[in-house]
């Protein structure tokens, strides 16, 4: 269509895994569990509850824009990082934030360098802004290859640089020292450091933002807070870039509602954290359940809330996701790189939740793949 964006006529468009939860009734949507999005598999804190349903009482707020500065989410933000106001601007989500950074620090014709295979709606961005995308890639067993890396930083001489820490799909997690000697190196190039899944990690780049200027850490509060459906993101890097990216932010696209769910979530930091407790346990297990078929299956620990999974058979894996789905256990297909051939990638939940899904496994390893397919 000749009235299109050039650059988005032969442009690749982000895979969006199956929604299969939306599309049955909300009776049936308890008996779904849905491990293929790495949302959070249990409600937030109760305060978000308590808070919103006092927040509803009133009735202002149904006709006014939402606050385009929210002091108290602001304090909130920079306590429970530990960096300075200064250094941090919420957005409503960390995929808004992202495509706000391309509009604002990538032209036309830039080169943008990305770790993959990863999280693929950057790369969306960034080519909508016409931006030319090279790869560096994880080796085969999605190991980092610093020296590969290092090299491929000097034949693009990217203009940005993103990498997704943990990485996702693959858990892979790059040293936050070795992200420094990276800043020092390579001056000229401006480092995206995804940070969705940190809470699981517990490993931040933020401190280098108050160091180094060609920095900036996002994060989200739709993993580990459980508030996906309120799409709140959040960006520590220095004043200067955050004043630039606030001369294209929509500061009243951040709704009354995210703000206070929001609020308070960072409000009870506890409930998170024996969340994310909760889930390393059960990934622990399900992990050791998993090595108990080495000739069918390898998994991929790293060190988010989820676990990739490389099968030995393109089959066998198509029969498991099959199978999986017909039982109402919704895991990701992962299609978007080569590497990823014969992958899939599951969200880890709680204990229970993890047996539930184990106890299926077993049962689809127990019998013939190709009789267990039709089930």
């Amino acid at each position: 269509m000749r009235y299109l964006n050039k650059y988005l006529r032969n442009l690749a468009p982000y895979k969006v895994a199956s929604h299969k939860i939306w599309e049955v009734t909300e009776a049936d949507r308890p008996n779904i569990l849905k491990l293929d999005w790495n949302e959070a598999t249990i409600p937030p804190s109760p305060k978000v509850k308590s808070r919103l349903t006092e927040l509803i009482q009133g009735h202002e707020f149904y006709y006014l824009y939402p606050s385009t500065y929210n002091p108290e989410l602001h304090k909130l933000l920079a306590d429970y990082t530990g960096i300075p106001g200064g250094f941090i601007q919420y957005f409503a989500s960390s995929d808004s934030l992202h495509e706000y950074i391309t509009r604002v620090f990538v032209s036309v014709g830039d080169p943008v360098l990305i770790i993959g295979p990863t999280y693929d709606n950057f790369r969306l961005a960034c080519e909508s802004q016409g931006a030319r995308i090279e790869y560096s890639n994880l080796t085969e067993s999605f190991v980092f290859d610093p020296i590969k890396f290092e090299a491929d930083i000097k034949r693009v001489c990217p203009s940005l640089i993103y990498i997704c820490n943990p990485n996702n799909p693959t858990g892979t997690f790059i040293e936050v020292e070795y992200i420094e000697s990276l800043l020092k190196k390579f001056p000229e190039s401006l480092f995206l450091i995804d940070e969705a899944y940190y809470e699981f990690s517990g490993k931040s780049s933020k401190q280098l933002a108050l160091k180094y200027e060609n920095i900036m850490v996002t994060r989200t509060l739709s993993k580990a807070f459980a508030l996906a459906n309120f799409r709140m993101g959040y960006l520590i890097s220095c004043k200067e870039n955050i004043d630039n990216i606030s001369k294209v932010r929509n500061p009243k696209n951040f709704t009354t509602f995210s703000q206070e769910a929001a609020i308070a979530a960072l409000s009870d930091v506890p409930y998170m954290l024996n969340y994310v407790a909760a889930v390393k346990e059960a990934k622990n297990c399900f992990i050791d359940m998993l090595k108990g078929y080495p000739e069918k299956l390898k998994p991929f620990a790293g060190e988010g809330n989820f676990v990739l999974i490389k099968f030995r058979e393109t089959l066998v894996r198509d029969q498991f996701l099959a199978f999986l789905e017909s039982n109402d256990i919704l895991i990701r297909n992962l299609t978007h790189s080569i590497l990823l051939k014969d992958c899939v990638r599951i969200t880890i939940g709680t204990g229970e939740q993890m047996e539930y899904v184990a106890s299926f496994i077993k049962k689809f390893f127990a019998e013939k793949h190709e009789k267990v397919s039709t089930v």
